[in-house]
C-alpha cells in the first residue's frame, strides 16, 4: 500500500480533474466534496497534464462511479510499467547554444541534448518539480526504464545507463534505482518512485573469438543494473532479425547461446523489436519467462511491430507477457486510448490476464522545453543528423486521428485504469495488468548472487 497522504493527494487531484473535465462546475463541486472527505487541499496537475486528460476523458466518457473506482484502484495498485521512459527534462538552452556557437560536432550536440533530457530533473530544481508533478499525475511506482541505446556496441549502450545511474544517485530521495524486485515493492509501500533498467540491446565485444568470450559482457551489464535486454532492434544483427527487416530468418545459432546466457545470468529476454520468427524461436528457446515489453496484438491490427497470435502464445507459454504500448501507429483504428484498450481486451481474452502488461514506450516532456529550445541559434541547412540505420521502418500510410497521441499521454496512466474498469475487467485482472504480472516475471528472472 502507498501512504495514506500520497493516496489522498493522488485521488483528490485526479478526481477533481476528471470530474471537472466531464461535468464543468458541477464536477468541480463533486471533486471538492470528495477532497473534503480526503482531508487534503485541492492540488490539480499542470495545464499540459490537464489538457491531455480532458482529451482522454472525451473519448472514454466514464460515469462518476467508474471514474472514482478506477482512480482509487490506480492509486492503491502497484503500477510497474513493462517498458518506458521517465519524464524528460527541458534542455538547458543557453548551455546548448554556447556549445553550438563554439563549433561542437553534431554527435557531441546529440549527446548533450540526450543527457540534459535524462538528467536535468536531478540537477535543476525547476525540472525536478516538473518531473515529480508528472510522476504524481501518472501514479506510477516503477518504470522499466530504457537505459541503453539501440545496438550492441558496449560503449554506445553504457551512455544512457550512466545517465540514469547518475540521476538516480543524485535524486534518490525522489526516484531511486531499483536493483531487485523487492525494491519495487518497498517503493510502493513507502509511497516512493523508482526505475528498473533495461539495456535496449545485448552488449557484444564483436571480436568473435569464441561464443563464451563474446557473451561475457552480459554479466557485467547485469552487475551495473541492467535487468532486461532486447535481442534485436529493428534491424538484423548476429542474434536474429529485427521487426523492420523485410525477411525474417529467425534466431541464429549464436542467438540461441545469447538466450541461454540471459537466462543463466538473470536478464529478461525481450523481443519487442524482433521479427516474428525470431521472437517465436526465442520463446521456444527460453527457459525463463520472457517478454515483448512494448508491442501490440497483430491479431487485432496487423503491424510489423505487433506480434501475431502464435508468437504471443509462445511468449505466454514461457510464463511471460506482452506489454501493450501507446504508439498510435501500431494500434490501428483511431490510434487513441480506445484503440489501446481494445488491444488490452484482446490480449486478456485471447491469452489470459496473467500475461498482459502496459509498456507505454512514451514519456512526458517538461513544459519548459519549448522555451529553452527557442534560445538555440538557427542551424544552417544540412546540419541535422541523417536517418539512423536502426530507425529505418517499412513504409505505411496509417494516419491516426488528431486527438490520438494526446489521449494516450503518459500522464493519462490513471485513465488507462479507468478504461479497464469501464470494460468490465475484474479488480484482480486490472492489478495484474498494472504491475503484478511484470513483477512476477521480474522475480522469476532475478538472480541476486
Amino acid at each position: 500500500m502507498i501512504t495514506t497522504h500520497s493516496r489522498r493527494r493522488f485521488l483528490e487531484s485526479s478526481l477533481a480533474l476528471g470530474l471537472a473535465g466531464m461535468c464543468g462546475p458541477a464536477g468541480v463541486r463533486q471533486a471538492r466534496a470528495a477532497a473534503a472527505t480526503l482531508d487534503s487541499p485541492l492540488s490539480p496537475p499542470n495545464e499540459k497534464i490537464r489538457k491531455a486528460r480532458e482529451v482522454a476523458l472525451s473519448v472514454l466518457k466514464p460515469g462518476a462511479r467508474d471514474l472514482e473506482v478506477g482512480m482509487g484502484l490506480h492509486a492503491d495498485a502497484l503500477v510497474f510499467e513493462s517498458y518506458g521512459f521517465a519524464p524528460r527534462a527541458a534542455l538547458d538552452g543557453a548551455k546548448l547554444a554556447a556549445l553550438i556557437e563554439s563549433g561542437a560536432a553534431e554527435a557531441e550536440l546529440t549527446d548533450w541534448r540526450e543527457e540534459m533530457s535524462m538528467t536535468r530533473w536531478a540537477t535543476d530544481a525547476g525540472e525536478r518539480k516538473e518531473f515529480l508533478e508528472a510522476m504524481r499525475a501518472a501514479g506510477v511506482t516503477c518504470i522499466f526504464q530504457n537505459a541503453g541505446e539501440e545496438g550492441s556496441d558496449p560503449l554506445r549502450l553504457i551512455k544512457r545507463l550512466a545517465r540514469f545511474t547518475y540521476a538516480t544517485d543524485l535524486a534518490r530521495a525522489d526516484c531511486f534505482k531499483a536493483v531487485s524486485p523487492d525494491d519495487i515493492v518497498a517503493a510502493k509501500q513507502a509511497g516512493r518512485r523508482c526505475l528498473y533498467f533495461t539495456g535496449n540491446g545485448v552488449p557484444l565485444r564483436q571480436q568473435w573469438e569464441s561464443t563464451r568470450d563474446e557473451l561475457r559482457l552480459i554479466r557485467i551489464f547485469h552487475q551495473l543494473g541492467i535487468r532486461m535486454m532486447h535481442l534485436t532492434y529493428n534491424r538484423r544483427n548476429p542474434i536474429g532479425d529485427g521487426a523492420g527487416e523485410p525477411g525474417d530468418a529467425g534466431l541464429s545459432d549464436f542467438g540461441h547461446a545469447v538466450v541461454a546466457e540471459l537466462n543463466r545470468v538473470g536478464v529478461i529476454v525481450d523481443v519487442a523489436h524482433s521479427g516474428w520468427r525470431t521472437s517465436l524461436e526465442a520463446a521456444k528457446a527460453s527457459k525463463r519467462p520472457m517478454v515483448a515489453s512494448h508491442t501490440t496484438c497483430a491479431g487485432l491490427y496487423r503491424h510489423f511491430r505487433g506480434k501475431p497470435d502464435d508468437v504471443v502464445k509462445a511468449i505466454c507459454d514461457t510464463g511471460g507477457l506482452i506489454g501493450i504500448c501507446c504508439i498510435p501507429r501500431f494500434l490501428g483504428g483511431a490510434g487513441d486510448i480506445g484503440a489501446f484498450l481494445d488491444h488490452l481486451d484482446y490480449a486478456v481474452k485471447k491469452f489470459g490476464a496473467d500475461h498482459v502488461a502496459i509498456g507505454p514506450d512514451i514519456s512526458y516532456t517538461s513544459r519548459n522545453d519549448e522555451a529553452e529550445r527557442a534560445k538555440l541559434p538557427k542551424r544552417p541547412a544540412g546540419t541535422s543528423s541523417a536517418a539512423r540505420w536502426e530507425h529505418l521502418w517499412p513504409v505505411d500510410d496509417y494516419r491516426p486521428k488528431p486527438h490520438a497521441e494526446q489521449s494516450l499521454a503518459w500522464t493519462n496512466w490513471p485513465l488507462f485504469t479507468v478504461g479497464l474498469v469501464q470494460r468490465g475487467h475484474s479488480e484482480a485482472t486490472i492489478r495484474k495488468i498494472l504491475g503484478e504480472n511484470m513483477l512476477r516475471v521480474a522475480r522469476a528472472n532475478f538472480r541476486g548472487e
